[in-house]
């Protein structure tokens, strides 16, 4: 007899799945949230919002992309998720929109109800760093479009922003310091490089360690994403920080030109910074060019500010107080006199 099970969609494993997360999804709660899981739809109490004058919705999807295939090899799937909410939430905070809450959804060829529990507690925990709610998701089990043992995660975020507190590139002045704000590594844009080159190319274990590293490969390609919201959203309001850009995809120089107005360029000088052991590896072992891999790799760079250069230390102290190492790497100046427009990368990194 024919049924859903044998086609490979089990229903029971979905549920068990829902019930493992739970505790999780209630712990990643905001006070607008209503009621919890299970519905049809996440509910948000938006008269909250009515202690805005002009409030501006902002909104962001994206994935983890191939790092997954990192957390499958390995069979550690709890801190996947700090990389998925990194990926959505920092991309709303770029122009100082508070994040308000998440969906996430997973994709998978087989439902195994530990394994998306554990998937679930990653989003969990890295909202509750971020100052958002987890409102609600979606588990899919794929068979025959995914391996048993694949999944794939995405989601999206909303926040909001005060109109007249809106960041962006018509705000950015010359003389404006470029504040850099460290990466925890990798965070998750680039694995494709990084997989063909250290583990297709060079055939490197993910169990060995790594002496450049101090730790496992698999270790470091596995780090979490950093989260900078709740550290971006105070610099937003302590310091006169004039736009942000999140360093993804791209690389440092092309997100930052994202946010840049047409009559102003921005020059970095790498020697502010001593570049992470991992992107010197990359390179290394792949005989990588610095132009592709500062095109693919943030390189030690996972957020930038164009701050008002008299605020320029009190914006690395706040940052500091939230954790996240910051400096000073560049400045903002107007095109021409000889100088480029965009931005333009200088120098060598320190060692």
């Amino acid at each position: 007899m024919t049924s859903y099970e044998s086609a490979g969609v089990s229903i029971e494993a979905g549920d068990a799945a829902v019930e493992l997360m739970k505790v999780w999804i209630d712990k990643a709660r905001r006070p607008e949230m209503i009621g919890g899981i299970g519905g049809f739809a996440g509910l948000w109490d938006a008269s909250a919002l009515k202690s805005y004058d002009h409030p501006l919705l902002a909104t962001s999807a994206d994935g983890v992309g191939t790092k997954v295939a990192i957390a499958q090899a390995l069979d550690k799937h709890d801190t996947i998720g700090f990389d998925l909410v990194g990926m959505l939430v920092d991309d709303l905070v770029v122009c100082g929109a508070e994040p308000l809450f998440l969906t996430d959804y997973i994709a998978t060829g087989r439902v195994v109800p530990e394994r998306i529990a554990a998937i679930v507690k990653g989003i969990a925990e890295a909202c509750l760093e971020a100052g958002c709610a987890l409102i609600g998701g979606e588990t899919a089990e794929h068979p025959g479009l995914l391996e048993p043992d694949e999944y794939d995660v995405a989601g999206a975020t909303t926040g909001v922003v005060e109109a007249s507190k809106l960041l962006g590139p018509n705000l950015v002045r010359a003389g404006d310091a470029v504040i850099a704000m460290a990466s925890s590594g990798l965070h998750s844009n680039g694995y494709s490089l990084v997989r063909h080159v250290l583990l297709n190319g060079a055939k490197m274990s993910l169990t060995a360690h790594v002496d450049d590293l101090g730790r496992t490969l698999g270790e470091e390609l596995l780090e979490p994403t950093k989260i900078y919201a709740k550290a971006c959203l105070a610099l937003a309001a302590q310091t006169q920080t004039h736009a942000m850009s999140h360093v993804t995809g791209g690389g440092l120089a092309a997100n930052l030109e994202r946010v840049m107005p047409a009559e102003l360029a921005a020059t970095i000088d790498r020697s502010t910074w001593t570049r992470p052991a991992i992107f010197d590896l990359v390179q290394r072992v792949g005989g990588v060019t610095t132009p592709d891999l500062e095109r693919t790799l943030n390189c030690g760079v996972g957020m930038v500010a164009m701050t008002d250069a008299d605020d320029a230390d009190a914006a690395i102290d706040v940052l500091a107080e939230h954790g996240v190492r910051a400096w000073v790497a560049g400045e903002v100046h107007e095109v021409g006199q000889g100088r480029p427009g965009g931005v333009e990368v200088v120098g060598n990194h320190a060692s």
